[in-house]
């Protein structure tokens, strides 16, 4: 029999009259990896559920447009009361190293592939659906996911998205009236439609390599590679060209996580994409003052996801993965990959700081400059994200050098720091208004910072979608000035620093 290929267009292209939902042309090509890869479970449904909100640039990726689908019939699918036609929903199962410790029983607990979207463009995009019940990868869990945690995913995605940094997105999120036990406390549940073009782990390749179960291991590599790295099978060894790209990939990512204060919180192998995406948002943080030591997730008593620590665990992970790969690739050769991740991410998160700096030309100076800036950041504890906007339009001059240096406790470093900044400026060819426009696109005016998610969570809970329509508005765009939403880009409140997030959040 020959060999089907993975996109090959067979999946249903009938329009539900039932719903009013679109069509889409779903082909799951995961479905047809072997049975046990995964687990095909159908969503155990929400219950009274209402639509918190929509998000029409994630609707277009897909080819839907928000007006038509009423929210109801949209709330309906965000909550599994609804199937798409022609989806195959599947719970896939994975491992990965938690906290530095192998755990083999992970798996999709709560969550469920729906199925692959080919839209008319013929990209795939992997829909899933986060809340949808119980699944043999649950374990102690209920299944469920709740507003508050979903609602951090939903515009955190859409934050990260408005920063260009690499990220899963969100579709929609529905608010449920069921509820399910959190920290102590009753919570109400939601639903998220997830989309993305990859849901494989680092954790997908570890669970085949510890359980010796090396053919399927084989067959999970070459389908990453035939569906994310095609021009990797033209190479003499494709599973370490796979690894290439993913090193670089990974490498870019978490350098972008450096440059704008983000701290992911969970760090684990299984939390880690294939394609170098930020995956699976719990207990992160934008920094407002940022601190080396900064640790988001109370979880971790040991700071072992720390922001300062987020490069080299990014470097481990992709050590467990390489050792995945063994079976199909001489050790050397997968070394020789990882080694390249030491150059490549300094690489990387010296060239966006630049950019965010707004130095063009290349000068062997930049390198102690932005050092040196990086240590007043963490030394002062800045509030970074400000601190980049502010100098936006930072033109030189001992007035405007007292100005800025009033955000750092010692003022004298950070002014003398600022008249080497004013130097090297002399040396750019670009105006103070080119410099300006790329600065301006580069340093927002608003990030996602906790207090506003919290913001946004306690009016949903009572029933107000509202703030969290507007706060998608503004994370969506964050480089224009929403001049209704001008608090959100000034200092956060003082209650903001008590605010704990644990893996629940």
């Amino acid at each position: 029999m020959p060999k089907r290929k993975l996109y090959s267009q067979t999946g249903s292209q009938m329009n539900d009259m039932n719903t009013g939902m679109p069509e889409l042309n779903f082909d799951n090509s995961y479905a047809r990896l072997p049975e046990h890869f995964y687990h095909r479970v159908a969503p155990q449904p929400l219950q009274d559920v209402s639509l918190v909100s929509f998000n029409p640039s994630v609707a277009r990726i897909l080819g839907l447009e928000g007006g038509q689908i009423s929210a109801d019939v949209m709330a309906k699918f965000s909550s599994g009361q609804l199937g798409f036609t022609g989806s195959e929903p599947l719970a896939m199962k994975y491992a990965g190293h938690q906290f530095g410790v192998y755990n083999p029983d992970l798996g999709d607990g709560r969550g469920l592939l729906l199925g692959e979207v080919v839209t008319s463009e013929n990209e795939r995009w992997d829909i899933h659906l986060k809340g949808a019940g119980t699944t043999r990868y649950s374990r102690f869990g209920d299944g469920r996911a709740v507003l508050r945690s979903s609602i951090r995913e939903y515009l955190a995605s859409a934050a990260m998205a408005g920063l260009n940094i690499p990220t899963t997105r969100a579709l929609a999120l529905a608010h449920s009236q069921d509820q399910v036990m959190r920290d102590g406390m009753m919570e109400p549940c939601a639903g998220l439609l997830r989309v993305t073009r990859c849901h494989i782990r680092f954790g997908h390749f570890e669970h085949f390599f510890y359980q010796n179960m090396h053919d399927d291991l084989k067959v999970l590599a070459d389908y990453s590679i035939e569906r994310y790295f095609p021009a990797c099978a033209d190479q003499p060894n494709p599973y370490v060209a796979m690894l290439r790209e993913v090193v670089t990939l990974t490498a870019s990512l978490i350098a972008r996580w450096q440059a704008y204060g983000f701290v992911h919180g969970v760090m684990n192998s299984d939390n880690m994409s294939l394609i170098g995406e930020t995956f699976d948002y719990g207990p992160y943080s934008f920094m407002d003052n940022f601190r080396s030591d900064y640790v988001s997730n109370h979880s971790d008593d040991r700071g072992r996801y720390a922001f300062a620590n987020q490069p080299n665990i990014g470097l481990w992970n992709l050590a467990c993965l390489a050792q995945a790969l063994l079976p199909l690739a001489e050790r050397e050769e997968l070394e020789a990959e990882l080694e390249r991740y030491r150059s490549l991410f300094p690489a990387y998160e010296h060239q966006i700081l630049a950019q965010r700096l707004g130095l063009r030309e290349r000068i062997d100076s930049d390198v102690e400059l932005i050092a040196d800036l990086r240590k007043l950041m963490f030394g002062q504890q800045l509030d970074g994200n400000r601190f980049f906007r502010e100098i936006n339009t930072f033109a030189g001059g001992v007035e405007q050098r007292q100005s800025i240096s009033e955000m750092a406790c010692n003022q004298n470093a950070l002014m003398q720091w600022l008249e080497r900044y004013e130097e090297r400026l002399n040396h750019e060819v670009l105006t103070a208004d080119q410099r300006r426009d790329q600065m301006d696109a580069v340093n927002p005016r608003y990030v996602l910072r906790n207090y506003m998610a919290e913001e946004v969570i306690q009016a949903a809970t009572d029933g107000d979608y509202e703030p969290v329509n507007q706060l998608l508005a503004v994370l969506s765009n964050p480089f224009a000035d929403w001049s209704e939403h001008q608090r959100w880009a000034e200092l956060p409140p003082d209650w903001a620093s008590g605010i704990c997030l644990t893996c629940s959040s």
